[in-house]
């Protein structure tokens, strides 16, 4: 980059970032306030970067600030440059830490961080419990290596294009109904939409990321506006709901408590469960051992939900990710 008079432009990354941050914050004080500086020093450095840059980068007024011609030549670059700095340090700190940090959606079993200690080649691994929107993030930022979250938060999520994301199917769940025990539709098979008008729900919160499969199930078997008694927060919150209020409510198998009947729905959708990470930051051998052991730990879960259980052994298609764990299960009973 050269300067008007010829001489040769020395910019440092930290100079891209004030530029790109007085441009996002759209005044000289907010971006201060961001940047942690007294006002009078960042005033004081802009000019210094405008005079190398050879041209006000700026406009200053009442209001803020707003780019000049110059600026809006320039600050693009700049932000690119900012953004590969980023990456480069989210990079480097990744393959230097000794420390795997797991993310899981809404819950994380101990025995899921004893699973995942004994089988992957790390020094140490730490497991936390995020909402899907936070884990993804997260996973973006470089704060978790890798994350288990509902396919549709990270569908919802997008995926920005300078930071881009893989993923892996662990388990396809379908969604099933959970009534109180002793409820006459909990005796018999599985239960039929149309019979789903009769009941009261515990639904989950707006931003939960089940009330989307929620309401699309809903409107699927036309049923868009159920009687609903509360709306919850998670899964154990609702099959308390479940219980104590003598309601019903979908959910998957793994989101059940023992304390509920849980029933298959005719015509039902599955949720995808996903592991992610971000692209390149996990050698491929690790997330192969990683992914292998959260489908064998899903499938052990699943052995503790005697109709879940059965039923993925009597219907092993609708289950193609832990096909190869439910036959090895089926060759030892």
């Amino acid at each position: 980059m050269r300067c008007h008079s010829g001489g040769i432009v020395d910019v440092e990354l930290r100079h891209a970032r004030i530029v790109t941050t007085i441009n996002k914050m759209g005044s000289i004080s907010k971006a201060a306030s961001q940047l942690g500086l007294p006002q009078s020093s960042l005033t004081a450095q802009l000019r210094r970067i405008e005079k190398a840059l050879g041209g006000l980068v700026f406009v200053r007024s009442a209001n803020g600030v707003v780019p000049t011609d110059l600026g809006e030549r320039l600050i693009p670059m700049l932000a690119e440059l900012v953004q590969q700095a980023d990456l480069v340090i989210v990079e480097a700190a990744a393959h230097a830490s000794d420390v795997f940090r797991f993310g899981s959606a809404d819950w994380t079993p101990p025995s899921l961080l004893d699973a995942l200690r004994s089988s992957l080649p790390v020094a140490e691994v730490q497991t936390e419990t995020f909402s899907p929107d936070a884990a993804i993030d997260a996973v973006r930022r470089g704060a978790l290596t890798v994350a288990m979250v509902p396919g549709v938060a990270l569908a919802e999520s997008g995926d920005a294009p300078e930071l881009p994301l893989d993923s892996a199917v662990i388990v396809r769940e379908p969604v099933w109904l959970a009534l109180p025990q002793g409820h006459p539709l909990a005796t018999g098979g599985s239960v039929d939409p149309s019979q789903l008008s009769s009941l009261v729900w515990v639904c989950y919160a707006r931003d939960h990321w089940f009330h989307t499969v929620e309401r699309r199930l809903f409107t699927k078997f036309q049923h868009a506006d159920p009687e609903v008694l509360h709306y919850a927060d998670g899964h154990h919150e609702a099959m308390s709901w479940v219980r104590d209020a003598q309601a019903a409510a979908l959910t998957t198998p793994t989101g059940a408590t023992r304390d509920v009947s849980l029933v298959p729905l005719r015509d039902t959708e599955s949720s995808e469960m996903l592991v992610v990470w971000r692209r390149g930051s996990v050698a491929r051998a690790t997330m192969g051992r990683l992914v292998d052991t959260v489908r064998r730990y899903y499938t052990e879960y699943a052995r503790d939900i005697p109709r879940y259980w059965s039923w993925m052994r009597q219907h092993p298609d609708e289950f193609a990710e832990v096909r190869n764990y439910l036959a090895s299960s089926a060759s030892c009973a």
